[in-house]
């Protein structure tokens, strides 16, 4: 299930940039290549030790099993020394990244800087890039750090009085301006500014008659991240008539938006209702397996009674998939 929003809504537009590089100097690189030659010179004379290594190198090179750490992950000293003599939009990019990467410290950095950022940043290619791999980390805290960047970049202040502009936008835009402010009032109110009002909002546009809004409308309730936002977005599931609509509030309800996985796990028992449910199109259904599955971790055959009786066994209690068990 593909869980990335189209970003942005009408009416956004993003300056091209070019990447800054970060990484290992021109230095690092030679110390890396003089270690793969000197693998290869003493592979080819076929030496014990030159076999002994290449082992102990391709057990490393394996995409399988638990993840490899690289190092302690840790925002390292130099980084946070050089932070000061960065541009803002370099520090920006360099904390979202690091971020992403679960260094520690990042979030922290981010936390204190994102204010000095807010209207002095662009949202230019590199950092949309960030802040979409952001929104698709598995670790909320990270999304967390890319809405924040992304609200800095558009100089979105986290008030009420950014709230009271945008409903206006919201309730009888046109469908650009209004598509914008529905997505900017679920990340806002993700941030804690208003939520309440701005699930209002949301809520009101997603039985519009234009599938445009209520595409937004359903983006933007993803990314509150509330428990109140769970029963609309099974109803939208249910019987929205769009397709893509109904694919977005299961991709919202699986893994997409602000939801905790606790959250998520509360859908179960509706989405088990749904999937042995006649009114229910075999598209849909196939979407309420998906969910089923993102959800809980459990890859288990597109069959209701399978699921119901895999839930029962477990009486509501199981423990999912997760990175580290991979």
């Amino acid at each position: 299930m593909d869980t990335s929003p189209n970003l942005g809504p009408a009416g956004q537009s993003l300056n091209g940039g070019s990447p800054e590089p970060i990484g290992p100097g021109k230095s690092s690189w030679r110390g890396l290549w003089l270690v793969a030659g000197v693998l290869l010179v003493a592979s080819v004379f076929g030496t014990p030790v030159a076999r002994a290594a290449w082992q102990q190198v391709a057990q490393f090179l394996s995409l399988q099993g638990k993840p490899a750490p690289a190092s302690a992950n840790v925002l390292s000293e130099h980084e946070t020394e050089e932070l000061d003599h960065m541009s803002l939009q370099s520090q920006a990019g360099l904390l979202l990244e690091r971020s992403i990467n679960h260094y520690k410290g990042a979030n922290d950095q981010i936390a204190t800087r994102v204010e000095q950022w807010r209207g002095k940043i662009k949202m230019d290619g590199r950092l949309n890039n960030l802040f979409i791999t952001a929104l698709n980390s598995d670790d909320l805290r990270v999304r967390a750090a890319g809405i924040e960047v992304d609200l800095a970049a558009r100089n979105l202040e986290k008030t009420a009085a950014t709230v009271d502009r945008l409903e206006p936008d919201a309730n009888t835009g046109e469908q650009g301006p209004r598509a914008n402010a529905l997505w900017d009032l679920g990340l806002l109110g993700g941030r804690g500014i208003e939520p309440e009002r701005a699930a209002q909002i949301l809520l009101a546009s997603l039985h519009d008659s234009n599938v445009n809004i209520r595409y937004w409308a359903v983006e933007g309730l993803s990314y509150l991240g509330s428990d109140e936002t769970i029963p609309p977005l099974l109803g939208v599931l249910h019987d929205d008539p769009s397709p893509m609509i109904r694919e977005r509030a299961a991709c919202a309800l699986a893994q997409s938006g602000m939801l905790s996985e606790k959250q998520r796990r509360g859908a179960v028992p509706k989405l088990l209702d749904f999937a042995d449910d006649s009114a229910v199109d075999a598209q849909t259904r196939t979407w309420v397996f998906q969910a089923l599955r993102d959800i809980t971790g459990q890859n288990l055959p597109h069959d209701a009674a399978a699921w119901r009786n895999w839930y029962s066994s477990n009486d509501g209690r199981w423990n999912p998939v997760t990175r580290d068990s991979q």
